[in-house]
């Protein structure tokens, strides 16, 4: 019965991984600026990988299998939200055509400035 059990959260978690991947593709090959892609492939990355990674480590084995596939999801969630607001800060900061997507206000000494998307 407990077997069962486990089946079935595992493969409720893959399925919503899987599903949450599908829209996240979807989702990058949708949106026309680099940021709305970047923050798409951003969910695809944390969200889906991971949930996918926890019905793995739910269907494990073993004990250490299962503590192996959830240090893969811990190192997702460090690393691909970092990774993915950085390449973005990058296409925001190159990209000189960025005022066509967003407005962009500089204080007068021009330390900050707010740039919201349209």
């Amino acid at each position: 019965m407990i077997q069962l059990i486990r089946f079935i959260l595992g493969a409720v978690c893959m399925l919503a991984g899987l599903i949450v991947c599908i829209i996240g593709v979807a989702g990058v090959f949708k949106f026309r600026y680099a940021a709305n892609r970047m923050h798409s492939a951003a969910i695809n990355d944390t969200l889906g990988i991971s949930l996918c990674m926890v019905g793995l480590a739910i269907l494990a084995p073993d004990g250490w299998a299962a503590l192996k596939l959830l240090f893969v999801v811990f190192f997702f969630w460090i690393s691909a939200p970092v990774a993915s607001h950085l390449l973005c800060r990058l296409e925001i900061e190159t990209n000189e055509e960025r005022h066509q997507y967003m407005e962009i206000h500089v204080e007068e000494d021009g330390t900050q400035r707010e740039e919201t998307v349209k």
